[in-house]
């Protein structure tokens, strides 16, 4: 029996505004909320709803056989709860299936696992919280992009999950499948599931490619890739972008009409099953430890984290982001630190980016600045701006202590006198 695992993962950030060096900021407002409800919209009329009324009528009329996972950022669920309930609860409704697993991961789809150990676990028990009090309690584990490496995989075993996606990168598995389950090295418990790359990159990439010699691609066809899957395949990790459908792959190209008959010819042979990450973790054994010393990710032809710390320019804002960390969090300050997660998001660095051919079309395309530059001019203004704020914070904060010892002291003596006085009236 060989696992179907269908993962789809839900992100939007909150884009920056293009900030320039003189622009006076009188707020924490640094984010371009106009342009993030636009894409919002957008996506929830193009993808979310569309998509999670089809994936409710596979589950229907599978009679319960078809299943997929999903992983919604924090901040993409932020902005949902905030403009579009209804899709919100759309992805409610699949959980409520009991078919649809929903995935753990750091609140901020930020960098957090390479930059800052505390500041990951706090990501992730605010995620947590905020999955299990939506769609139940999460046992397995993505991290922004499916960065990881041995370190982070134990990190995410400390923290009690049971199973974790990756990259099916091929200079880490050489001869062996990514189609069995792992254990990372140094992992007593956690199992890592591998995407297949060529197989999710048919449908999220090359699905409306006219010059792809498999151009157009039926159900029927891509399942029979499927069923051809050769051996030690167990299980089959298509995961990709929930954006695919409807928005990178307009519906005109036929991909609704695709997924829609997918679950079916799939299930056509008896040797194929639909199976969520935790199933398959919970149902297999580890086939072989893999060893991943540097971290990998599913991002742009390196698969490593060039992607969002490739130039000097994304380093030197990566690093910027993390040294106000502890200054931040010092401050008390509920908006200041909102404010300093939401510029964690990994797409401002990525924005930054300059790779070359390809790649570099698909940094311009989800790019809201127009050029990599100026993103991170943006950027690096935003922070200015913040740290600004912060140690006038700080600043108000030391020269207000002198006061309040001064006020402590008043209520002492007041507080001497009312206890003389009632010693009065007790004599």
């Amino acid at each position: 029996m060989i696992d179907v695992v269908l993962y789809f993962q839900v992100h939007q950030p909150y884009r920056l505004r293009p900030w320039l060096p003189k622009d006076r900021i009188t707020r924490t407002d640094y984010f371009d909320h106009g342009l993030d409800r636009l894409v919002l919209d957008r996506v929830v009329e193009r993808c979310y709803l569309p998509m999670n009324r089809l994936l409710l009528e596979a589950i229907d009329r599978s009679d319960g056989e078809f299943r997929c996972a999903f992983s919604l950022s924090g901040t993409v669920l932020q902005q949902l709860r905030d403009w579009a309930p209804q899709a919100l609860d759309s992805f409610v409704a699949l959980a409520d299936t009991g078919n649809v697993e929903f995935l753990c991961e750091t609140s901020h789809h930020s960098l957090a696992a390479v930059a800052d150990a505390d500041e990951f676990v706090a990501q992730v028990g605010i995620q947590r919280d905020v999955v299990e009090d939506l769609f139940g309690t999460p046992t397995t584990f993505r991290n922004t992009e499916l960065i990881l490496d041995n370190t982070i995989c134990a990190a995410v075993e400390g923290l009690g999950f049971e199973a974790m996606l990756g990259e099916g990168v091929d200079r880490l598995l050489g001869w062996r499948s990514p189609q069995v389950p792992y254990r990372p090295k140094g992992c007593r418990r956690l199992k890592l599931l591998l995407r297949s790359y060529s197989l999710s990159d048919d449908i999220s990439f090359r699905f409306s490619n006219r010059q792809w010699p498999s151009f157009p691609l039926f159900a029927d066809t891509y399942a029979g890739w499927l069923h051809a899957a050769p051996p030690p395949a167990q299980f089959l990790g298509l995961f990709m972008d929930y954006e695919t459908f409807g928005e990178h792959q307009a519906a005109a190209t036929g991909i609704f009409e695709f997924m829609r008959h997918l679950p079916e010819q799939v299930l056509q042979e008896p040797g194929f099953r639909f199976r969520t990450p935790a199933q398959v973790a919970a149902e297999r054994e580890a086939a072989f430890e893999l060893d991943v010393p540097t971290p990998v990710s599913w991002a742009d032809a390196e698969r490593d984290l060039g992607a969002w710390l490739g130039n000097p320019m994304q380093q030197a804002a990566q690093q910027a982001i993390y040294a106000l960390r502890a200054d931040v969090l010092a401050t008390g300050d509920a908006g200041l630190i909102a404010a300093w997660r939401k510029l964690t998001t990994s797409d401002h660095v990525y924005y930054a980016g300059t790779p070359r051919h390809g790649d570099g079309e698909v940094h311009a395309y989800f790019s809201p600045h127009r050029s990599p530059h100026a993103a991170f001019v943006a950027l690096m203004t935003a922070l200015d701006d913040l740290r600004q704020k912060v140690e006038r914070r700080r600043r108000a904060r030391q020269q207000g202590q002198p006061q309040q010892q001064q006020k402590q002291q008043q209520p002492t003596r007041g507080a001497a006198r009312a206890a003389s006085n009632q010693e009065t009236i007790r004599q």
